[in-house]
């Protein structure tokens, strides 16, 4: 009976043994399963503008730790949204990515709420020689002709965006964007920019009152500049005719005081007649 309690003891410590080792073995060797979570990704690529559909959807799993804030877990949130920038396939689609519910296909669909787009004509020189590409950030700068005494540059708005050039926007095919670049491109060109109702009335006026030019910047950099005033002749030609024909500054002067003069206090005078002579004498 004892060596039978002793031959159970020793049974059940390799149990334990083996339980223990393979917890072990299995804590650190073996694969972790992690959890995923399904959220919507593009189907295929498609530009800026398209109105999304179910079949523009597919679901893909993704590390719950690594699903972005904005993810569309429901293929719902997405349907009948446009993109609001260009996706390529198996590209996450999340709600930073899409517009309002529009039912409008098309580059229009990505112009925000509030905003206008407008044309500018552009060519090589004034559109910094074709480098300019959709969603670039530009400045417009606005020069009056005229006499080089009145000639003015300034610039009219600061970091607008542009949504194309031509009929190139961002989410043209890799074919059409090389069947362009083969074709010959053609001296003037447009680039259409997004902008405030404000903004346009203003782009529209200096495009019929004189030149039109564009100014690359950093798309990161969105400062604009401490004195906007206009650049004139005078700038460009300190020491010429034009600069001594400058007219000269206002300078406020301090009023003039005009006192009043009091009116002449009465004389008397009294008429003297000596024989034909007439004389008078004045007596204060």
């Amino acid at each position: 009976m004892e060596r039978q309690r002793i031959l159970l003891i020793f049974i059940g410590a390799w149990i334990s043994a083996g339980l223990l080792v393979w917890i072990l073995y299995s804590s650190t060797k073996a694969p972790k399963v992690e959890k995923t979570i399904a959220i919507q990704a593009a189907a295929r690529d498609m530009p800026a503008g398209t109105l999304l559909h179910k079949a523009d959807l597919k679901v893909v799993r993704v590390p719950e730790n690594d699903v972005p804030k904005l993810a569309i877990r429901d293929a719902n949130q997405a349907v009948d949204h446009p993109l609001l920038f260009p996706v390529s396939a198996n590209e996450l689609i999340t709600l930073a990515r899409i517009g309002s519910s529009t039912g409008v296909d098309g580059l229009a669909a990505s112009i925000e709420p509030g905003k206008r787009a407008i044309a500018v004509p552009i060519t090589d020189a004034s559109g910094v020689a074709g480098l300019i590409q959709p969603r670039s950030h530009v400045d417009v700068l606005f020069t009056r002709p005229g006499q080089p005494a009145d000639a003015v540059t300034t610039t009219i708005l600061e970091d607008a965006i542009v949504l194309a050039i031509g009929r190139n926007t961002e989410g043209t095919s890799a074919a059409a964007a090389q069947s362009i670049a083969q074709t010959a491109r053609p001296s003037t060109t447009s680039a259409t920019l997004l902008v405030t109702p404000e903004q346009a009335q203003r782009v529209e006026l200096a495009k019929n009152q004189g030149k039109i030019s564009l100014a690359l910047r950093n798309p990161l950099d969105h400062s604009s500049a401490e004195d906007p005033g206009a650049t004139t002749s005078h700038e460009l030609y300190p020491f010429t005719e034009v600069a001594r024909t400058k007219p000269a500054p206002v300078v406020d002067k301090p009023p003039v005081i005009v006192q009043k003069k009091e009116p002449p206090k009465p004389k008397n005078v009294i008429d003297v007649y000596r024989g034909e002579k007439h004389v008078q004498e004045v007596f204060p």
